[in-house]
């Protein structure tokens, strides 16, 4: 379950750095929320869809690193993107 190519374009618009930005921590941490939201619903309707289940959970752990890392190496950008995201409440 792939993210529509203009969505991705607008996460990417919306969170990076600087123009040419498509890769920092802040927009990969974007993709994925968007990601683990859809695959969230997709599992409220089909609960017995295990291999999506099993993706999921690996989504939200790579979100994990991906923020630890963030909060490792720029406590600033951490806290402005949790708040933004609506994560750790």
């Amino acid at each position: 379950m792939a993210i529509a190519g203009e969505a991705k374009s607008k996460l990417i618009e919306d969170f990076r750095r600087h123009d040419t930005d498509c890769g920092s921590p802040e927009v990969q941490i974007a993709i994925l929320t968007t990601r683990i939201a859809e695959l969230t619903e997709h599992m409220h309707a089909h609960k017995h869809d295990f291999a999506s289940k099993r993706g999921l959970i690996m989504l939200v752990g790579k979100r994990n690193r991906h923020l630890r890392y963030l909060m490792r190496t720029n406590r600033d950008s951490y806290q402005a993107l949790i708040k933004r995201l609506g994560l750790r409440k």
